[in-house]
């Protein structure tokens, strides 16, 4: 059992955080079952913390982090064959080896594209990329854990709009944050999401 998990442990009750089964050599998952506004379950790498992020000086203090997934309660995790829901384990593994493997570093505000082709995430989700954001949803239970002498910080992973994405780069992590606040979108993942953004804006931005 690693550090994280027994802090989570203390945090929420054993019967809520259990192991996800992953393949030898990738990342170790667990998954989380929280009673929010409604129950959801979330899916967190379990020892992206032991990685020392290299993070600007103004952000010493932040080098610890951990990413995670928060699902509604109808997505089945165990649902291999299904495109809608069988791409969460795989981008998160993904995440954690980019960060990793580039010797980079994770803070809220990154953004990453779904890949080089820029493909939406599932049949369901348009998506096609991802925004990284302190918890918002989850914001009191997921609050940072001390381990040892160094503070973790949770990290959601949000898929954005392409819109969404040239809004951020255009106006800034700030403003985008205000358009998700003001249209109640956090980190919890949701299929019939639609654009934070107007139709005025996009048809304005496509004239540029």
């Amino acid at each position: 059992m690693t550090p994280l998990q027994t802090e989570l442990i203390n945090r929420f009750g054993a019967h809520r955080v259990s192991e996800l089964n992953v393949v030898d050599g990738e990342v170790p998952l667990l998954a989380l079952t929280i009673e929010s506004r409604s129950p959801v379950t979330v899916v967190m790498t379990n020892g992206l913390s032991d990685y020392t992020m290299n993070v600007p000086e103004v952000l010493k203090g932040l080098e610890h982090n951990e990413l995670y997934f928060c699902l509604p309660s109808y997505w089945d995790l165990e649902d291999g064959e299904n495109p809608t829901m069988n791409w969460v384990i795989p981008w998160i593994q993904r995440l954690t080896n980019y960060v990793i493997e580039k010797e980079s570093w994770f803070g809220h505000g990154h953004t990453m594209p779904c890949g080089k082709e820029m493909n939406s995430l599932s049949p369901t989700m348009h998506q096609n990329h991802f925004f990284l954001s302190n918890p918002i949803l989850l914001e009191k239970e997921l609050a940072p854990v001390k381990i040892g002498d160094k503070s973790v910080q949770f990290l959601g992973i949000i898929p954005i709009f392409p819109d969404e994405m040239d809004y951020k780069q255009g106006k800034g992590t700030l403003k985008l944050m205000r358009k998700f606040l003001a249209h109640g979108v956090t980190e919890l993942l949701d299929d019939y999401r639609k654009t934070v953004l107007s139709t005025k804006w996009r048809l304005t931005r496509m004239r540029k």
